[in-house]
């Protein structure tokens, strides 16, 4: 048998199969905006995460700081030519490059915890209000109008001007301005899936109300409701970072990202911009990088959005 013969008689290669996972993937990478998103903000949870081990200085620890001579300092070198401070220091002496380190974790706990709590309470009261309809339903949407209805940044003062400050009291007040958003959203898709004929099997074969819902409702709505969920965690930074700007955020013992911010915005008129400059930059970017994943998102899991 000649090479030619073996080769036409060997096993044509069974074709990739393209599951839905790569397609997501191939679809996302599509957008190098979005890619870079997601980069920029996988680098900057690292950095948030890894920051006891990362930053030059603790500056939530009173004895590394040098109030007396080491305040307001810009960036600075020593006499070997290495940088003391990278970014220069604030009003306590506390280094910009540590305090930006630790402020971007404390702005993500609170943007993300938020967001998962509000997630669940929000897409909770929409598939009840989808799936029980009538009375249930008019009672939870009227809420849901009652609370989209006041701004939200107002909302969120007059809760914490009662709470008081605290990462729980902020992540509190984000959690009763933000739930309204996830409720309207799957209430808006599950009264589509509602009509599916999978959740008439599921009626017919007399499943408990709870296993329709989250078993077999809930995960058609998922596409939506994680959009919306990186959108608002986005929101979510970005509010309490003005609250906190406000005085009414995180403690000024574990300053976020806003804190930092307002720190420095008495001493811009001075020339001492690198105060508020720096934290005001990574705010910027964190909250751009999650929302060109976002928009990518929203672009690949509708598709009458696709082109």
């Amino acid at each position: 048998m000649s090479a030619t013969t073996a080769q036409n008689a060997a096993p044509a290669k069974a074709p990739k199969v393209e599951t839905p996972f790569r397609r997501f993937v191939s679809e996302f990478c599509e957008s190098k905006l979005a890619l870079a998103g997601l980069i920029v903000i996988t680098i900057i949870a690292l950095v948030a995460i890894f920051a006891p081990w990362l930053s030059p200085q603790n500056p939530y620890d009173l004895a590394q700081l040098d109030i007396m001579d080491g305040r307001l300092e810009p960036g600075s070198r020593n006499g070997d030519d290495t940088m003391t401070y990278w970014l220069g220091t604030d009003d306590q002496g506390r280094d910009m490059l540590s305090g930006i380190m630790y402020g971007l974790r404390i702005s993500l706990m609170v943007g993300v915890g938020s967001a998962i709590i509000a997630c669940a309470v929000g897409a909770s009261l929409g598939l009840l209000a989808a799936y029980a309809g009538g009375r249930t339903d008019t009672v939870i949407m009227r809420l849901v109008d009652l609370q989209l209805s006041f701004p939200s940044i107002l909302a969120a003062l007059m809760i914490l001007a009662f709470l008081g400050k605290g990462i729980f009291n902020v992540v509190l007040a984000l959690v009763i301005v933000e739930w309204a958003y996830y409720a309207r959203t799957v209430r808006g898709t599950a009264l589509v899936e509602r009509r599916r004929e999978y959740i008439e099997a599921a009626q017919c074969l007399a499943l408990p109300t709870r296993r329709v819902i989250f078993r077999h409702l809930l995960p058609n709505c998922m596409p939506p409701l994680i959009v919306v969920g990186t959108m608002q965690i986005a929101r979510a930074i970005a509010l309490e970072a003005t609250l906190s700007f406000l005085g009414l955020g995180v403690p000024i013992t574990e300053p976020s990202l806003g804190l930092l911010i307002s720190n420095g915005y008495e001493y811009m008129l001075s020339g001492k911009y690198w105060i508020s400059f720096y934290p005001g930059i990574a705010l910027l970017v964190t909250i751009v990088s999650i929302n060109l994943v976002g928009d990518q998102l929203r672009d690949v899991l509708n598709p009458r959005l696709k082109k």
